[in-house]
């Protein structure tokens, strides 16, 4: 079975440092979830600074179970003491890699030759700030901002909205053409193989409740409209 010993031996290494018990709470974690939410994909479940208390993240959505998978706790795990929230940025990390998994290529992006951030913004096409924030998209490419747009039409699948969204995607020129549909020109309409169902989905498991709603590299929300040099100046300024 085993070719290779230092892989045999790296193997029992880990039988040996994985504590027992920890490795047990996986298991029951992991089996419970499953059969809970079969088709959710179980990203990670680490020990959080409580004991017997485990968080879980399903990208993009983190949340916490009892050891024995009898318990889940849904809501923001604070450390009073350091005064600091702990979920906040997991559930950061979390959206980035669930819209990681979607990928660029499902995207349309306006990028300046050189760029210094990149924001996704999810929009609805006859949206009003979505517009406005389309309308200055050349002031975002000279602040050295890259812009992913995925879509959300916030009426639903088969409305006016989202049909024009599957046009945009399915013309020969993306950019072009939804340039066009925020500037309430009529658009030819096509039908293709889209991904406007799976950003749909992305922005449902995210809760957003408007557009336009941004995210930031690191996975971080901004909701709602923000002009170019306003985000600029949030995104250069330092770390605190």
């Amino acid at each position: 079975m085993w070719n290779d010993r230092s892989a045999f031996f790296a193997f029992m290494i880990l039988l040996l440092t994985t504590p027992p018990l920890l490795a047990d709470a996986d298991a029951r974690i992991e089996a419970r979830l499953e059969k809970l939410l079969p088709g959710y994909e179980i990203d990670s479940i680490r020990e959080t600074p409580i004991k017997g208390l485990f968080e879980i993240i399903m990208a993009p959505e983190v949340a916490y179970m009892s050891g024995d998978g009898r318990y889940l706790v849904e809501g923001r795990l604070v450390d009073l003491e350091a005064r600091k929230d702990l979920t906040e940025p997991r559930r950061a990390a979390a959206r980035k890699q669930a819209l990681d998994r979607i990928g660029e290529d499902k995207m349309v992006i306006f990028a300046p030759v050189e760029y210094d951030h990149t924001i996704t913004v999810f929009t609805d096409i006859d949206c009003g700030y979505c517009r406005r924030l389309h309308r200055e998209i050349a002031e975002y490419g000279a602040a050295g901002i890259r812009v992913r747009y995925v879509f959300f039409p916030r009426a639903g699948v088969d409305s006016d909205s989202y049909k024009k969204s599957v046009s945009v995607w399915c013309a020969d020129d993306r950019r072009r053409a939804l340039t066009d549909a925020k500037a309430g020109k009529r658009l030819e309409t096509k039908s293709c193989e889209n991904p406007v169902e799976e950003h749909m989905q992305l922005g449902q498991r995210l809760g957003l409740s408007g557009t336009p709603t941004i995210l930031l590299e690191n996975g971080t929300v901004i909701g709602g409209y923000i002009s170019a040099k306003r985000l600029a100046a949030q995104l250069d300024a330092p770390t605190p």
